[in-house]
Formats: structure tokens, sequence, C-alpha cells
């Protein structure tokens, strides 16, 4: 019987599982803390909070996900795939309703557009990589899966302060 080509990968899955896991429940504290801010609309807030949620989902998805036992790669090669188109789709629709974004309300930056679609669409491209790559360059493909994870935890970590700064600054006016 084969060893899991995930073998020597659990620690680090169950770190960023774990910090994925705890930041998502920290973010819902900030958003329920919103209610109380003077001047916060809740659509503006929404367009910038759901993404970071999913991002965060994502990283607790993909941790569980190669926490399994797999002993071939053809499941994993399905999840990539899933998880990367999947994850470009939802990118595309941030980008999308970024541009569409009322600019009087609110006038995206440069910094919105980088942590908000183009490096998470950049994380989502590097797990439909990893689908093809796994049947001929496995640690490779694992070591796509690992940077992507962190790119969407980090994108996730930058945009959950930047919401709470903004809703602090917003309350603070």
């Amino acid at each position: 019987m084969d060893a899991s080509p995930l073998a020597g990968w659990e620690n680090f899955y169950v770190i960023t599982g774990s910090s994925a896991g705890g930041l998502t429940g920290l973010t819902f504290v900030v958003i329920a803390l919103v209610r109380d801010a003077q001047g916060v609309r809740p659509a503006g807030v929404r367009m910038f909070v759901t993404p970071t949620m999913v991002h965060f989902s994502a990283v607790l998805g993909l941790a569980a996900f190669l926490s399994m036992p797999w002993r071939g790669v053809l499941g994993l090669s399905v999840g990539f795939g899933v998880a990367g188109v999947g994850g470009l789709v939802y990118c595309a629709f941030i980008a999308r309703s970024i541009g569409s974004m009322d600019k009087k309300e609110y006038a995206p930056v440069w910094e919105d557009w980088a942590w908000h679609a183009i490096l998470p669409g950049i994380a989502y491209a590097l797990l439909l990589i990893g689908a093809d790559l796994i049947w001929h360059e496995r640690m490779q493909s694992l070591y796509a899966a690992a940077a992507a994870s962190l790119i969407l935890l980090f994108s996730g970590i930058h945009n959950a302060w930047d919401i709470a700064v903004w809703m602090t600054l917003k309350k603070a006016k």
C-alpha cells in the first residue's frame, strides 16, 4: 500500500486550519460590533467582509480536505480543481462588485483590488495549477496548495484588520 501523498503536511494544515477557524470567529465578533458604529453602511461592509469570510472558509476547508487520508491523487486533483475554479469565479465576482461600487459611498483604491481580488485570485489559480501538477510533480503541487492557503490566510488577516480600522474610524466621526 502506498503512503499518503500528504505525509508530513499534517502540522501545516492543523496550524492553517486552526488559524482560519479562529480568525473567522474573530471576524464575526467585529461584525457584531458594527451595529454600534454610526455612519457605516451595511452594503459596504458586506462587500468587503463576505469575501474575507469566504477566503478564511476556503483555508479551513482546504485544511480539512488535505487532512483526510488520501491514498491517491485523483481526489486531490479534483478537489484542487474544483476549489481553484470556484475561487477564480468568486474573485471575478468580487472584482466586478468592487468596480461597480457607488463611488459616492466609497471609492475603491488599488489596495482594495490587490487584497480582495488579485491576491486571492492568484491563490485560487495556484490551486488550479496544483490540480494538474499533482499528477507529475506531487511535491510542487502540495507547495502550491500551501502557498494558496497562506496567501488566502494573510489576505484575510489584512482585510479583516482593514475592515476593523475602517469601522473604527467611521464610528469616531
